[in-house]
């Protein structure tokens, strides 16, 4: 068993083979990985070394005191809290070794193509189509709200491929090669006047069988992988006390006494205590993960991530009066990542307007939370055993 002493010796041994001050940062990462110090808990070879989860700080803590570069990771979040947990799961052996090492040292971003205009909320509903030609299939359809789509070397994408079974059971889950021929990225501008979604349309996209994750018909399973890694990666980020959105609300107290009230001062000090109630959940949440696979657990910390956010964004918006009213730049860019906490007020507001809808939206996650944590009944529906294709639509 590896444990934080043998840790702290490899990271010793990593930083005298490679010092961050002469490294290239690409290299130092590659060899870092390659060190088994990339995510500890990951088997020897591909980034880990069986480590337990938990002993991750470790490494993390003593390569920042010694100036060490990271992988970027809200660059490519995507591929590290969705693409890669999945890949572990289903891949093949080639496949964890031909995408895990990229994808870490960030030289191959990821994008998740599920949702469709006609399939949100509902995501087994989906239409794209996969048919198979050989030893590849043919991918026709259309998604959409994909984040980092425009910078995306490669995609996690779920399409249907016999639409003679009920919704969940015709789809099958697939690795989609952005540079294709037939793959078209549009950006799609936000509130915020940004455009770090898309929609993305694919025309004859021809996908080797080689790049099929887990069974043909089994996607849905393989999906809800994706899935529960993805809620927890947006709800339980690791973050210091007044971390994310409280920290710039909280500043803004400390500094501008003439912007205080009462009222105020109450609705604050409420929000305070609810953002270190959800930061010490998430802390715990990652302790559980340490004995397993993310749960539906990772859903309810989704939703209080977004209903928090919102909230803390309205009241910072009140707190600063004329002065929140303003908006720093309405500029039409493509940006690689969200930045909450660089920005200013204006745009916290406005982008947190989207935290109830991606990464599924809160009402789905209620019903998650409903039937699967609290063992509450589910509500009927009827549309589990039609066929797809004679669903109304």
């Amino acid at each position: 068993m590896t444990d934080a002493t043998e840790l702290l010796r490899r990271t010793r041994e990593l930083l005298a083979a490679h010092p961050p001050a002469t490294t290239g940062r690409t290299d130092f990462l590659k060899a870092r990985f390659d060190a088994g110090l990339a995510w500890v808990h990951y088997p020897e070879g591909l980034g880990g070394l069986d480590a337990p989860r938990s002993l991750q700080g470790v490494v993390d803590t003593a390569l920042a005191e010694a100036g060490a570069p990271d992988n970027d990771p809200r660059r490519i979040g995507i591929g590290l809290g969705m693409a890669a947990p999945t890949i572990l799961a289903y891949g093949t052996e080639e496949q964890k070794r031909r995408f895990l090492r990229p994808l870490w040292v960030g030289e191959e971003v990821w994008c998740q193509l599920f949702s469709e205009p006609g399939a949100g909320s509902d995501l087994a509903a989906l239409g794209t189509r996969a048919v198979r030609d050989g030893d590849t299939w043919v991918v026709n359809g259309q998604k959409v709200w994909t984040s980092s789509a425009h910078v995306a070397r490669w995609a996690i994408l779920i399409a249907r491929t016999d639409p003679d079974l009920p919704k969940h059971r015709g789809i099958t889950y697939f690795l989609c090669d952005m540079t294709d021929p037939g793959v078209e990225v549009r950006p799609l501008r936000q509130i915020t006047g940004e455009a770090e979604f898309n929609e993305v349309f694919l025309t004859d996209v021809r996908i080797p069988d080689a790049h099929r994750l887990g069974e043909v018909g089994d996607g849905w399973k393989v999906a809800q992988t994706t899935l529960n890694n993805e809620r927890v990666a947006i709800g339980g980020a690791r973050i210091p006390r007044e971390g994310g959105m409280i920290g710039p609300v909280s500043r803004t107290w400390r500094e501008r006494p003439e912007l205080r009230s009462h009222d105020l001062h109450q609705r604050l000090l409420d929000l305070w205590v609810d953002a270190e109630v959800a930061r010490l959940t998430g802390e715990r949440l990652r302790q559980q993960l340490v004995a397993g696979q993310p749960g539906p657990e990772g859903s309810g910390m989704k939703l209080a991530f977004a209903r928090l956010n919102q909230a803390i964004s309205g009241l910072e918006v009140e707190l600063l009066g004329e002065e929140g009213l303003l908006y720093g730049d309405w500029t039409m860019r493509r940006p690689e990542h969200v930045d909450f906490t660089g920005r200013d007020a204006g745009y916290r507001y406005l982008r947190s307007k989207g935290n109830s809808i991606e990464g599924g939206t809160s009402e789905v996650l209620l019903n998650i939370v409903a039937e699967r944590v609290l063992g509450l009944p589910s509500e009927p529906r009827n549309d589990k055993d039609v066929a797809w294709k004679d669903l109304a639509r």
